[in-house]
């Protein structure tokens, strides 16, 4: 299996959740995919997907659709995580493929998830967090969230937050600067 580096697959998952503990027998888990291909060469963004799944131990709560506008009534129209994940196998190449997400959250609970349900991690082992690299790349004291780098990059936020097509796209965005300004410093060595 050939490794691709042509682009990047960047992914935001959004999961079930709840203000505070988890009702009993319920447990986080994943109800949107949103997924994001950037090329490496020209930094642009080549497709986007919202991949719905639908939850098998746990329901949509009103905090969740509060926070992601997901109803239980969309997630139910979802396909199951198997599919999903075969899915981005089949469609992105994910196990191919250079990925990235804004911070470890999406990573985790892929694991996690996979783990629980006994299907194969969909993912390559080279993983990018865009977090940790904006903050080393601009000399930041801590990591911010995904918001306040849209702000110090003078990018405005797309689509809604805490969707997670809309905010892999924006990552993609995040993504796209840190390419661009390493392009940048590399090309002047060159010169």
């Amino acid at each position: 299996m050939s490794r691709k580096i042509d682009q990047i697959l960047v992914i935001d998952v959004e999961a079930t959740c709840w203000q505070g503990k988890p009702p009993p027998r319920q447990e986080s888990e994943i109800i949107e995919i949103g997924v994001c291909l950037l090329d490496c060469h020209s930094h642009s963004v080549v497709k986007t997907e919202s991949i719905l799944v639908k939850p098998e131990h746990s329901t949509v709560s009103e905090f969740c659709t509060e926070l992601t506008t997901l109803t239980q009534e969309q997630v139910d129209q979802g396909i199951s995580f198997t599919e999903a994940c075969e899915r981005l196998q089949k469609r992105y190449l994910s196990h191919q493929r250079v990925w990235a997400s804004y911070g470890e959250y999406d990573k985790n609970q892929f694991q996690k998830q996979c783990q629980s349900f006994g299907v194969e991690y969909p993912f390559d082992s080279r993983h990018i967090n865009v977090k940790t690299w904006l903050a080393l790349a601009h000399s930041l004291q801590k990591e911010v969230g995904m918001l306040k780098a849209l702000f110090l990059l003078k990018l405005s936020l797309q689509g809604t937050h805490h969707r997670g097509v809309d905010d892999a796209a924006n990552i993609a965005r995040i993504l796209s600067q840190l390419l661009w300004n390493q392009d940048r410093r590399f090309n002047r060595y060159l010169d």
